[in-house]
């Protein structure tokens, strides 16, 4: 439940574009065309899937205050290398990013070519980053919470991108204002878009006070019942004196 919960909440409530507007560059700039928007947010997921996890690895072994001694020995457990966690973070992320390159390159070399430069800019694209932070801030406990919080970064920032993508396709053969042609009108959709995002945060909190309520009622009922039956006895013990 743990997993399905943060899975649902990376993608809908925390998306990265949304919620916190990482991402924001390749995101306007590759959502022109849908073909190269899915093959964006593709490698965006593949990213996400791996970075994470592997970062949560070494966050967990080698950056936080004391890491080093649960595998070398207590010699090692006052060293402290949290100030390396960016450069390492950033590492992991580019050695990835080549990958992606080489890949994407190697069998779709179409869409190599239409996604130019923003396929290597991966490596410096603050929503994979982030989700690399918030991961580490968040002291997501388990290996495993970390992968699927990188899929489910992954999977929110590929629906951004492709749902801005269908939309200003259609926008073209619109009759939009000239003072909001181009990126006016993308902003726009994209706040839009996100107030509908975050109204989903409603699954996940919308039924914590039910059972608060309903245990109140109860206890409201159980006392009314008692008083009730406190002024009958009053009431008939008044009778029987009057008598």
């Amino acid at each position: 439940m743990e997993h399905l919960e943060l899975f649902f909440k990376s993608i809908f409530i925390d998306n990265m574009v949304f919620a916190t507007f990482l991402g924001m560059c390749s995101y306007l700039a590759i959502s022109k065309k849908v073909s190269t928007s899915v093959g964006m947010g593709a490698a965006v997921i593949f990213v996400l899937c791996v970075t994470v996890p592997v970062n949560w690895l070494l966050d967990q072994y080698i950056l936080q205050p004391g890491a080093l001694g649960k595998w070398l020995g207590e010699d090692y457990s006052s060293y402290d290398l949290s100030f390396l966690s960016f450069i390492m973070f950033i590492a992991t992320i580019a050695t990835m990013v080549q990958l992606v390159e080489i890949i994407v390159e190697k069998f779709a070399p179409a869409l190599y070519n239409s996604l130019g430069i923003f396929l290597p800019l991966i490596a410096v694209n603050c929503a994979i980053l982030g989700g690399s932070l918030f991961m580490q801030s968040r002291e997501i406990p388990t290996i495993s919470l970390a992968a699927v919080y990188g899929l489910g970064s992954g999977i929110g920032w590929f629906l951004a991108i492709l749902s801005i993508a269908a939309i200003r396709e259609k926008i073209r053969y619109s009759n939009v204002p000239p003072a909001l042609r181009g990126l006016g009108i993308t902003f726009i959709i994209t706040g839009l878009m996100a107030i509908g995002f975050m109204s989903f945060g409603g699954m996940l909190t919308g039924g914590d006070e039910e059972p608060k309520e309903a245990s109140k009622t109860a206890g409201d009922v159980k006392i009314q019942d008692e008083v009730q039956k406190d002024v009958k006895k009053i009431a008939d013990n008044h009778i029987k004196g009057i008598e």
